[in-house]
């Protein structure tokens, strides 16, 4: 924990940023930070006593913050390098800090829940912290999304020894961390900036799992190419599945109710948990639920509990998030920005309504990204019967030639419309829609709540 009395945030806006800074809040510290632009985050941060400048310049910095013997600087990977506030810090002798470590402090002395993996991670996360919560055993949780029950990407719980928080895989930052129990959801390849090769990811994610602390458990998603080698002898490794009776937990007696929720029963090592429903919809959120049961199964939930935390689930702010939901129109929002998200999301979305058109608005995310997947990123959209692309959001990338949404676009198979965020409502408005799903993870949740107010007034009609 920092021994300082101020605490200064580089990228504050972040989510996993936000999760530290309101701990440290909450602690009684000064806390303060800068992030490029305004969001909701940040806005809840305020309201909390914590500021945010959006200027990028030294002079911005708060007077107290420019102590430099009693003020720790952290700071995310995906501030440029070139960012004058962190440079200012640097250049002058400040503690800084990459978020990671801070993260790895703060859990090194609890009983740490991890979830990894290239996709399912936030979800999962915040549904392990759900149930863990409503239980007697209680947890901390610094998560990688806004969760709906709870309307927070952090919370503290000083009587339980648990701590439940996203292990990010992004510049490795997940190799700070050293959980009691360590989950793999996927290792699909992702973040090739960082990584060069998918061996290399794969690498990464074996060594983040041979840190599981002694006594602890491993689970990983069934099918996965995990080298339990890695794992010393006195952790236990289990593997889960959605419904592979091969795995150590899964689902079976799956079924879709009238809500478009699916109830199951899990199997586990331990026995049966019977007559369970999950809050969110989609399959692939049954599978989720399933790697959530297994932590909380050997963290020593009770049955009971889970059941009851399950049903109550309602997920996280751009998971699945149902803005609209009509027979005449529906409005979903989706964080979903790698291929598999996106196949899986739509997947979910087909199977929910079969006999409805599908329209999604998808911003690509990175350059790199979109150059590395953009066959599988094709294939995935053309599950839609139409999208509209957005330009893609370089967050801390500069431009690569060649690489471009048109580029994308030529490789979809389906209806496609390329169009700015000016007019991405009235691209969408301008042919029938049935279902709408508006996905990506840079700055287009902005555009959610225009789109909503126009489908709104198309209902009124």
């Amino acid at each position: 924990m920092a021994k300082t009395d101020n605490i200064y945030f580089v990228g504050i806006g972040g989510i996993g940023m936000s999760a530290i800074a309101r701990h440290y809040k909450k602690m009684g510290k000064n806390v303060s930070g800068y992030d490029k632009t305004n969001s909701r985050l940040i806005e809840e941060m305020a309201s909390e006593g914590i500021k945010t400048t959006f200027q990028d310049c030294a002079s911005e910095i708060p007077q107290a913050f420019k102590d430099k013997a009693n003020t720790t600087v952290v700071y995310t990977p995906a501030i440029p390098k070139d960012n004058e506030i962190l440079t200012y810090f640097r250049e002058n002798g400040f503690d800084v800090v990459k978020r990671a470590v801070m993260l790895g402090d703060l859990t090194k002395n609890h009983d740490a829940i991890c979830i990894s993996g290239s996709h399912g991670k936030t979800t999962t996360s915040t549904l392990v912290a759900h149930i863990m919560r409503n239980s007697t055993l209680g947890c901390s949780a610094f998560l990688g999304g806004i969760s709906s029950n709870y309307d927070t990407n952090y919370w503290s719980n000083t009587d339980s020894d648990y701590v439940v928080t996203e292990a990010d895989e992004y510049d490795r930052s997940f190799l700070q961390l050293h959980p009691f129990l360590t989950l793999i959801t996927a290792m699909d390849p992702d973040h090739l900036d960082i990584y060069g090769t998918k061996d290399e990811m794969r690498k990464a994610f074996h060594q983040f799992a041979s840190q599981t602390t002694c006594g602890g458990s491993i689970i990983y998603k069934y099918g996965l190419e995990f080298n339990e080698g890695v794992v010393d002898e006195d952790v236990e490794i289990f593997t889960y599945s959605l419904s592979d009776s091969k795995a150590d937990f899964y689902a079976y007696s799956v079924v879709l109710n009238n809500e478009g929720l699916y109830t199951f029963s899990v199997s586990t090592p331990m026995g049966q948990i019977r007559d369970l429903t999950m809050g969110l919809p989609g399959l692939h959120n049954v599978e989720n639920a399933v790697a959530a049961i297994a932590l909380a199964n050997l963290a020593g939930v009770e049955d009971s509990e889970i059941r009851k935390a399950l049903a109550s689930f309602r997920g996280n702010r751009r998971r699945f998030d149902f803005r609209i939901r009509t027979k005449e129109l529906t409005l979903i929002d989706d964080y979903a920005h790698h291929p598999e998200e996106i196949r899986t999301m739509l997947t979910s979305v087909k199977a929910m309504y079969p006999h409805r058109k599908v329209t999604v608005a998808f911003q690509p995310h990175l350059y790199t990204r979109t150059r590395d997947f953009a066959n599988e990123f094709a294939s995935a959209l053309s599950l839609a019967d139409r999208v509209v692309l957005l330009n893609i959001y370089p967050a801390r990338e500069l431009p690569i030639e060649g690489v471009n949404s048109e580029m994308l676009a030529s490789k979809i198979t389906t209806d496609v419309t390329l169009t700015t965020k000016e007019h991405l409502v009235m691209e969408i408005t301008s042919k029938p829609i049935d279902v709408v799903v508006v996905m990506g993870a840079g700055d287009i949740d902005r555009l959610v709540e225009p789109i909503e107010k126009q489908m709104l007034e198309m209902l009124k009609k």
